[in-house]
């Protein structure tokens, strides 16, 4: 059946394309498996709660009939400001405004949110742009440029709420630079969501071509309910397509963890058990409570424009396991940096096991891929990333554990993690504090950072080794728990080219290198893994061991073995100490992309590298989960593939372009 919705239809309609439903919610209480939900044009202020999911034969789905002219909005509109004084204003706003709770009463707050920060989850916006919270009326009346902010000019517009406990009401007083709130469009957020169900369960849901905005979304941590303006809610099988996604205060989507009450932040709320086991405790939980493939994950998140969120433009822990994000545009999410902590960026997943990311654009976010725990069958697949760093005049504090940010953060995991066909040209492309990766024919022109440090837990004088689990290949059962050894990683086919690095993160990589979690590495290449030991030396360390009785060793503790061949080196990149049929050129080479076309000088070099097409069985297995880098049906991957979605059949060319005609094709 086909379901009616216009936003100009009189109340309450009954759903035909006649009468239609003035409201998605009307729709979203009768839709049932097969049926399909038509949203014409509007502005839809709710929050859509599902009441039924679909099945893989007959999914419910939630179409806009113009592509991104439905807004789904977690905001009302606020009309009847008074001027105080000069560009400040103040309204008065019933708390009754407020069906999910208070945002201007709510903080957020989480495990691993830096408590330093003061903010709410409610937010106030001018012309759909989001304000910036002062923590108290002076900073409305003299607001200061905030330097930490990739847009300090706006951070002079500032917002100020208090409560007036006997009109039960929020009192807002806000500094709009001249501009009168009253002729201008001035929203705040009035609810946590906007298309979330609040039972867990109901899968098979499609969400097709609107635009979702403006929802008052806590912070998402590992070990809490997950909220996102939208999200499946632990269930399997939803499709997220052809929508803009913005103005989210925490996480635009959710593809995570459902709500465990008696381990909800349970390291901030109780604090006498380390985070890293709360987490671990979270996951076997979750493993009784029936996180399996059968029931959970297996989204698609695809050609969506998610931007302009606090947190995270996706989150998720366990319930995305086995799903695909691919297409999608990822742009300036934290770039306010009114929020800080341990679990931002452009995408931040935990156990984003046989997850595959691939063709997305995901640039200006303080970090753009972050890859936390069990990436194990995780592919990352002809992806751009540029410009995921904070603002080169601005040094984070390295007790914020955010670092200088990079276009992939890969950390404890056991892998197979597999890097391919990427074009990352942040200043720092990898931060691996981790194991089990293999990075083959990408344009890398960013550093490694953290190779070898990141995965102890940060004790002040005691070792605080962090053991995470890897699971049987394929599923979510958890295999083994083990801490890390570093190395098991191959670098296969790459061109590495250095470019200038500005001083200010020069300076912040001298703070950080003595630190426990990072090493500020701004220099291109796979040198930071000098001195761990090739297969044929790791391996001799076994010979002759006969199990109890022989002479103590060493040997299980030692760095697990690196591969590194038939990469290119430009401008002063540098190989690792022990690289094989790689080149490495002294002439100076250039590359640029400026979100649109590709520029290089040095495709003349490449035939100089030339390479045969790998396949999985080339890459070995990683070593903790004994798993092979493969699809994740278990079948082989070849890497006769290139960026462009060519087949080649011969030699190819490093990097993620395997001819002369791609390279040519990738720079036109």
């Amino acid at each position: 059946m086909t379901y009616y919705v216009d936003k100009r239809a009189a109340f309450p309609g009954d759903g035909t394309e006649a009468h239609p439903f003035p409201t998605i919610q009307q729709a979203a209480d009768v839709a049932r498996p097969g049926d399909t939900v038509l949203v014409a044009p509007g502005v839809y202020r709710e929050n859509v709660d599902p009441k039924c999911g679909g099945t893989p034969d007959a999914r419910i789905t939630y179409r806009a009939t113009e592509p991104r002219k439905a807004v789904i909005t977690g905001a009302e509109s606020v009309k009847g400001w008074v001027n105080v004084s000069g560009n400040v204003w103040r309204v008065k706003v019933e708390n009754s405004l407020f069906t999910d709770r208070n945002p201007f009463t709510t903080l957020v707050a989480g495990d691993w949110f830096i408590a330093s920060f003061i903010a709410h989850t409610g937010d106030v916006f001018l012309n759909g742009k989001s304000m910036y919270e002062s923590t108290d009326m002076d900073g409305v009346f003299t607001p200061v440029r905030s330097q930490a902010s990739w847009d300090p000019d706006f951070s002079l517009y500032r917002w100020y709420a208090e409560q007036d406990e006997a009109a039960n009401a929020t009192i807002i007083t806000a500094n709009f630079q001249g501009l009168d709130p009253n002729e201008n469009d001035v929203e705040i957020t009035a609810r946590k969501a906007c298309f979330y169900p609040e039972k867990e369960g109901l899968g098979y849901i499609t969400l097709s071509g609107f635009t979702v905005c403006k929802a008052a979304t806590q912070w998402a941590p590992p070990t809490a309910y997950q909220e996102g303006m939208i999200g499946p809610h632990w269930s399997k099988g939803w499709i997220i397509e052809d929508c803009e996604v913005y103005e989210s205060k925490c996480s635009g989507i959710s593809l995570g963890k459902y709500l465990q009450p008696e381990n909800d932040n349970k390291w901030l709320k109780w604090k006498y058990k380390d985070g890293t086991q709360t987490e671990r405790d979270c996951i076997c939980q979750a493993q009784r409570e029936g996180w399996t493939k059968e029931n959970i994950g297996s989204h698609t998140v695809r050609r969506c424009d998610i931007h302009d969120c606090g947190q995270t433009g996706i989150v998720g822990h366990l319930g995305g396991v086995f799903s695909v994000i691919e297409d999608n545009h990822i742009h300036h999410i934290n770039n306010k940096q009114n929020l800080a902590g341990a679990e931002i960026g452009g995408i931040k997943m935990h156990a984003a096991i046989d997850v595959i990311y691939r063709r997305n654009h995901i640039h200006h976010c303080t970090r753009g891929l972050w890859l936390d725990w069990q990436a194990q069958g995780t592919r990352v697949t002809c992806n751009v990333f540029h410009d995921n760093t904070l603002p080169h005049g601005f040094l984070m504090k390295e007790e914020s554990m955010q670092g200088i940010g990079e276009d992939i953060f890969i950390e404890v995991s056991h892998g197979p993690t597999l890097i391919d066909h990427n074009m990352l040209l942040s200043t720092r492309s990898l931060k691996l504090a981790t194991q089990g990766v293999a990075v083959v024919h990408n344009l890398i022109a960013g550093s490694f950072a953290a190779v070898g440090k990141g995965t102890d837990n940060g004790a002040k004088t005691l070792r605080s080794p962090r053991y995470t689990p890897y699971h049987v290949p394929h599923r979510t059962e958890v295999a083994g728990f083990m801490t890390f050894l570093h190395g098991d990683a191959r670098f296969y086919n790459n061109v590495f080219i250095q470019l200038p690095v500005h001083p200010a993160l020069v300076e912040h990589g001298k703070q950080m290198r003595e630190t426990q979690w990072d090493d500020g590495n701004t220099q291109v290449g796979v040198y930071p893994y000098d001195g761990y030991p090739t297969f044929d030396e790791w391996k001799a360390e076994f010979e002759g061991y006969c199990g109890m009785g022989s002479q103590p060793s060493d040997r299980y503790y030692i760095h697990l073995p690196v591969w590194s061949k038939h990469n290119l080196f430009l401008n002063g990149a540098k190989p690792w100490d022990k690289e094989e049929g790689s080149v490495c050129a002294d002439r100076a080479a250039n590359v640029a992309f400026d979100g649109e076309k590709l520029s290089a000088d040095f495709t003349d070099m490449l035939a100089q590298v030339r390479c045969a097409p790998l396949c999985t069985d080339d890459l070995g297995m990683a070593f903790e989960p004994e798993e092979k880098f493969e699809n994740p049906d278990g079948t082989p991957i070849s890497f006769d593939t290139d960026f462009f979605g060519d087949k080649v059949e011969g030699d190819v060319l490093p990097g993620p372009f395997a001819t002369a005609e791609a390279w040519g094709k990738a720079l036109c």
